[in-house]
């Protein structure tokens, strides 16, 4: 029997107040659509909606969760520097 083992991401959203938001999941999609309906995070609940600016993959949860925990040590100006570095659309390919 094989095993597929799901992918694990780190994404980081644009609240409509401007602030970032940083998260971890297995469903970058499903996550973005729980945030939107105010099912996702506390924090994001009253900020929506939110945009989908950055993700990172990773092929363990816990290299995935190191990854969140640093860039949400990141100042706002370090977290504008990734984003205006990345393109989330064209990184995020499920």
């Amino acid at each position: 029997m094989t095993t597929t083992r799901s992918p694990h991401y780190v994404y980081v959203l644009r609240c409509s107040d401007g602030t970032f938001y940083t998260g971890y999941t297995t469903d970058v999609e499903r996550r973005v659509r729980e945030h939107d309906a105010g099912e996702g995070a506390k924090y994001t609940r009253g900020r929506t909606p939110v945009e989908l600016v950055h993700v990172e993959s990773f092929d363990s949860r816990s290299a995935a969760m190191s990854r969140e925990y640093e860039l949400k040590q990141r100042t706002r100006a370090q977290k504008e520097r990734l984003v205006e570095s990345s393109d989330a659309e064209e990184a995020f390919d499920p």
